[in-house]
Formats: structure tokens, C-alpha cells, sequence
């Protein structure tokens, strides 16, 4: 028989078999219907004794991207790149390796385990997880630190690499340490968060100058931790529901950062995240705001519970320029220290503009030349503080003036009538 003519009969036998089926269920009565698949279910899966098991990639109404299709897709990551044609690549840990991953066309958005049934216990128990252990030490190896934006009700991010830490940054060491052990203590406090009964995660408000260091503190903390940056800009978001979705989508060990909350119109959504049962979802976050006019803001949105721990970035001190002397010019002391010390004291100069003085403008970079750029700073700056206080005792005693002409002028007025 050919092949073509063997094909044609099979395919005339499945028909034939289907259609005797379909005549079958409409006639035969139902309750019989019943019995039959009852027993024929319990036929194929004495004659196919094969268990299957489906990760999906989201759970919880897609809201969640699901942990354990996570280490999965980890602990698959180097078989799987080498079946697939289609492949994507990427440089992790400061270009020390290249991780190759299936191309987005190429994943699919579920695994599915097929076993014998035999197995049901050695695979439920040990296997699975030695999976999502393995996946999950994976992913630590592998982590490759993300700056997150959104846009609209998505999250877009590139590599996080800016270099700030806690050593270069320009603050009093006693404050540094102060926050770098509160940042430490939080990072291990699952187990203590657990026993009362709150949801694993800490606010902080970063206030202060603009110019004073509150980028560079988040970077400095997200550094610390080894955490991701979720940097959530509130008007792109249309409302609480998409506001929902882009909180619940932010992954554990992660810094959520809302800056210039001083002008944001409504922080409803945000709040309610922040104190409700949303707030569960996922662990070990951090959530930061930051303002330049603390005195702006509502005194019910950085109370305690909310924010937690209040950190003032203000103007340069002498031991913070002494930090940026030495990452700047490599000097941990000169004879214009004194002078500088002096005018610090007497006038106000953000970290940012005496770091701008400290920047060596040739490339020798000579430190004088340098230093008597923010000493002649530091002196207009206080020439000028000088200049505006002056003007406004003027102000002041103009308006003053002003009150007195009016009040006596309508003392006259009540005294002829």
C-alpha cells in the first residue's frame, strides 16, 4: 500500500470514529453518558500515567509576576539558550560575563513539567525544590542591577551603575553611619517583620536644598543594599488603578522613589498602598520621598508608620568639604583648609556648588587653583547673603514705615469725626 493511500485510510477511520462518537452523544442518554467518560478518564489514565504541572507567568489576575516561573525561567536560562535559534544577550556584573537568554519571541509565558506518576513524590518534594532554590541562587549570581521609569502603566529600565557610596558621600560620618546601620538592620529584619505582623518595608523622607545630595543619597543607599530603583513619576499615572498595577509590579530588595512630592496634587492612591494591604504584597522594599520644602508638605503624610526615619540633606559642612576635598583633589589637608573652614561657617554653599568649585578645570588639575576658586566663591556667596539681608532690614523697615504713616493717618481721621 502507498503511503499516500495509507494516510487517506487513517484519515477516513479517524472521521469515521468521531462521527459514530458525536451520533453516540446525541442519542445516548446523558446519565449514561456520564458513566462512560467517568471510566474512560479513568481508562486513559491507567493507559497514560504521565502528571503535568503548569507554571504561569503571572498570578493573582496578572497583577503578579509569578516567583516560581522566575527561578524557572533562571535555573532554564543556560539549557534553554541552547536550543533556541533566537537569542538575547546581555553584560552583567561590570562586563565581567555575558548572560545569554532566549529572545522575547522565543519564551513562552508558562512551563509545563510532564512526570510519571511514580515519581509524584521525588519531584513535588526534592525536585521542584532543588528547581527554585537553584533558580532563585541563579538570579542573586546573575543580578543585574535595574533603573526602572514608568510609562503609563508599564515599566521601562535600563542598567543601574552610578557610582556613588556611602564613603564618597559629602555628610558628617556620625549621620552616615547612623543611616547605614539603620539600612543594614532593615535588610535582614524579615524574621522580625514576620513576628509582628507588618509588611517588610520602611519609609524615609530625604528634605532639604536643592543641590544637597538626595539623588545621590538614593543612589548611595540602592548601592548599599545591592536593591533595584523604581523611580515612580505620579503624572504619568491616569489613576489609582494603574497606580495599583505599577506598585504591585515593583520585585522585592527594591527602592520605590517618589521625588518632589511637595508638588504632586494627589497622593491618595499612594498613601493607601503605602498603609493598606496592598502594602503585603512583596517584601524588603524601601520606599523614598523626597521634597526641597518639607514645610510644604501635609504633616499626615511623613508622620511615622509612613515615613519612617527623616533624613535633612542641608548645606555643606566642613567635614562634608573635606570629603569632596579628597575625592576630588586626592587632599586630606592644605593651609587653605582654615580659611575655608571659616567661611563654611559663616555662609551657606551647597555640597553641589563646592563640589563644581573642587572641579579641576585643567588636566593637571591643580589644587590650588581650585581651592581659591571656592574660596572666592564661598566669599561672594557671603558678600551677597550680606547684600540680601541688608535689602530686605530696608524692605522691612519700608513696609514698617508704610504701617505706622497708615495707622497715624486714620488716628486722624477717627479723632475729626
Amino acid at each position: 500500500m502507498k503511503p499516500t493511500d495509507m494516510f487517506a485510510q487513517v484519515g477516513s477511520v479517524i472521521a469515521s470514529v468521531m462521527f459514530a462518537w458525536a451520533m453516540f452523544k446525541q442519542y445516548c442518554p446523558y446519565n449514561l453518558q456520564e458513566v462512560i467518560d467517568k471510566y474512560s478518564k479513568r481508562a486513559f489514565t491507567f493507559i497514560y500515567p504521565y502528571i503535568q504541572i503548569s507554571f504561569n507567568e503571572f498570578t493573582g489576575d496578572r497583577f503578579m509576576r509569578s516567583e516560581a516561573y522566575s527561578a524557572i525561567e533562571n535555573y532554564l536560562g543556560s539549557r534553554s539558550s541552547t536550543q533556541a535559534k533566537r537569542l538575547k544577550a546581555d553584560v552583567v556584573k561590570s562586563s565581567q560575563s555575558i548572560i545569554l537568554s532566549m529572545d522575547d519571541h522565543e519564551e513562552k509565558k508558562y512551563y509545563r513539567l510532564t512526570f510519571h506518576r511514580r515519581h509524584r513524590q521525588l519531584i513535588l518534594g526534592d525536585y521542584l525544590n532543588h528547581v527554585l532554590k537553584e533558580g532563585n541562587e541563579i538570579k542573586v549570581r546573575n543580578r543585574q542591577r535595574k533603573l526602572y521609569t514608568n510609562s503609563g502603566s508599564y515599566w521601562r529600565h535600563v542598567v543601574f551603575q552610578h557610582p556613588a557610596s556611602f564613603e564618597s558621600l559629602a555628610m558628617e560620618a556620625e549621620r552616615k553611619q547612623e543611616i547605614m546601620d539603620d539600612l543594614l538592620v532593615f535588610s535582614t529584619a524579615e524574621e522580625f517583620y514576620a513576628r509582628i505582623g507588618r509588611a517588610w518595608k520602611r519609609g524615609y523622607l530625604l528634605f532639604g536644598p536643592p543641590g544637597t545630595g538626595k539623588s545621590t543619597m538614593i543612589a548611595a543607599m540602592a548601592n548599599l543594599l545591592n536593591y533595584d530603583i523604581y523611580d515612580l513619576e505620579l503624572t504619568a499615572v491616569k489613576d489609582n488603578t494603574e497606580l495599583r498595577k505599577l506598585l504591585i509590579d515593583t520585585t522585592s530588595r527594591s527602592i520605590i522613589v517618589i521625588e518632589d512630592i511637595d508638588c504632586s496634587l494627589d497622593l491618595t492612591g499612594i498613601l493607601n498602598f503605602v498603609d493598606g494591604l496592598w502594602s503585603a504584597c512583596k517584601g524588603e522594599r524601601l520606599i523614598v520621598f523626597t521634597t526641597n520644602f518639607v514645610e510644604k508638605l501635609d504633616p499626615a503624610l511623613i508622620r511615622k508608620g509612613r515615613m519612617d526615619k527623616h533624613i535633612e540633606l542641608s548645606y555643606c559642612s566642613f567635614e562634608a568639604f573635606q570629603i569632596l576635598a579628597k575625592n576630588y583633589l586626592k587632599l586630606e589637608s592644605h593651609h587653605l583648609f582654615a580659611r575655608i573652614q571659616e567661611l563654611l561657617g559663616e555662609t551657606k554653599m551647597t555640597p553641589a556648588e563646592v563640589a563644581e568649585h573642587l572641579m579641576p578645570k585643567t588636566i593637571s588639575g591643580d589644587a590650588m587653583v581650585c581651592l581659591e576658586s571656592l574660596i572666592g566663591g564661598l566669599e561672594k556667596a557671603k558678600e551677597d547673603a550680606i547684600l540680601k539681608a541688608e535689602e530686605e532690614a530696608k524692605e522691612s523697615a519700608r513696609l514698617k514705615a508704610e504701617e505706622e504713616a497708615k495707622e497715624k493717618r486714620k488716628g486722624k481721621g477717627e479723632s475729626k469725626s
